[in-house]
């Protein structure tokens, strides 16, 4: 408000006249912009179905150059379509992934049809999860891989590698939500005061419409009024506009979710908190954080109003593993996947840390030393002392965890049966140390191939 009387009415006049040749200006631009909204497309990069299953498909992606033997593998959310994850090409979480040189591989979970709405977590984990892993080990040809979930599919990653933790090579997770019972967030709130079999007696499958809906309801001013007026400022810009008709198309191209996924969701998970105290159970195989040894690192949304970091973050202190971090992003939920700030600074980073957690790590170390003529890298026996890579894997005094492949956890059941050193290891086939490791023959054939 203008408190001067005197000139009240020549500034109001003043700016209805600015507004109006603001309208003017744009108006001669309005049917281009409505085209570019009309026209903006989503999933840019190139990718062939390997695998499918009632309604999934599973995705590769094909580097261009090839640099790491181990593959991503991309479980995505029931909620929404995973192209958010390749919005578009410079905004392209596959496609930073890609450049860094790794396979890629991504579940798209397709719609649950009538005939889907009594499947359960488990049949999505022990079932189709289980199933896509098989085939992304199977066509890369490799044991295990780098499992990455996003939002519930990080829920979902979590019982996945708690259940067949000699698939995964590293647990990667983003803005997902695992603890509750402190009231973060407007969607905790809702989830607690909400009786979601009222909704499946009524539904069968939970209508994408109304999730939009809720979650657009988590902040009404921004989702209905301030993000349509930033559109009209921004109007003339192309890239602007396209990319706002891009993020509006994901928000509403929602899918439905199984009736019963959503009733353990909501009374499992959210209200009474089952994962983080121990207590759920796929079917009757309980999931345990704690029983998680592999490499994991965590990345959350500092202004994540969905899935709020307190949510997540008490993941890293249940998980057992020893190689552990906690990566906490200036973004939103979904700005650590599509920001620009996101694509220059995190996830170089995050490329970085599965690069350094490869298959092919160790020997690429060994191969640039060998062709350097440096000596070969030394490795720590679990005694402290420490041993050339050549006297870890041929001697015989040397302790079955100096071997590549064998960690803390495989050296420990392999103890139970006697076999503690580099020799009574050589005393068995592949087939009897997976049965004694409770592994894959192809991993233990691996353990005794690095003995020559």
């Amino acid at each position: 408000m203008n408190p001067d009387q005197m000139t009240a009415s020549i500034d109001a006049q003043r700016r209805a006249w600015e507004l109006m040749a603001d309208a003017a200006k744009k108006a001669d631009v309005s049917p281009e912009r409505f085209v570019d909204m009309m026209t903006a497309d989503v999933g840019h990069t190139d990718s062939a179905v390997v695998y499918e299953e009632n309604k999934l498909e599973l995705h590769h992606y094909e580097p261009e150059e090839k640099r790491h033997e181990t593959p991503i593998f991309i479980v995505y959310a029931l909620v929404n379509r995973p192209y958010i994850l390749d919005l578009q090409p410079d905004r392209s979480v596959i496609r930073r992934l890609l450049e860094h040189g790794f396979d890629v591989y991504l579940i798209d979970w397709g719609e649950p049809s009538v005939l889907d709405q009594s499947l359960t977590l488990s049949d999505y984990i022990h079932r189709y999860t289980a199933n896509c892993a098989e085939r992304v080990c199977e066509h890369a040809g490799v044991d295990d891989f780098h499992l990455l979930g996003y939002c519930m599919g990080g829920t979902m990653s979590i019982m996945y590698t708690t259940q067949y933790p000699d698939r995964v090579r590293t647990l990667s997770l983003m803005a997902t939500p695992i603890a509750f019972g402190r009231d973060e967030g407007l969607l905790e709130r809702w989830a607690n005061h909400y009786d979601p079999d009222t909704t499946v007696e009524a539904m069968g499958n939970l209508p994408a419409e109304l999730l939009a809906v809720e979650f657009s309801m988590m902040d009404p001013i921004d989702q209905y009024i301030t993000k349509y007026v930033t559109l009209y400022e921004n109007f003339e810009d192309e890239d602007f506009v396209r990319n706002f008709a891009r993020m509006e198309q994901w928000i509403w191209d929602g899918v439905d979710v199984a009736g019963e996924v959503y009733r353990e969701v909501i009374n499992d998970i959210y209200q009474e908190n089952q994962l983080v105290n121990g207590e759920y159970c796929l079917g009757d195989d309980p999931v345990r954080i704690e029983d998680i040894e592999v490499p994991t690192q965590q990345i959350v949304g500092q202004y994540d109003d969905i899935v709020p970091p307190a949510s997540s973050k008490p993941y890293n202190d249940l998980v057992s593993s020893e190689d552990e971090r906690l990566v906490e992003f200036s973004a939103g939920h979904i700005g650590i996947s599509v920001s620009g700030k996101a694509h220059k600074q995190l996830w170089p980073d995050v490329c970085s840390w599965f690069a350094e957690r490869d298959a092919s790590e160790g020997r690429l170390v060994a191969d640039e030393a060998t062709q350097s003529g440096e000596p070969e890298p030394t490795v720590s026996a679990p005694d402290g002392v420490s041993v050339d890579s050549a006297e870890a894997t041929s001697g015989h005094a040397a302790t079955v965890d100096a071997v590549e492949g064998i960690g803390p956890t495989y050296a420990e059941r392999l103890s139970g049966a006697g076999i503690e050193t580099v020799d009574d290891l050589r005393q068995y086939d592949p087939e009897e140390l997976a049965e004694i490791a409770d592994t894959y023959p192809s991993r233990t054939e691996n353990w005794l191939e690095n003995l020559t």
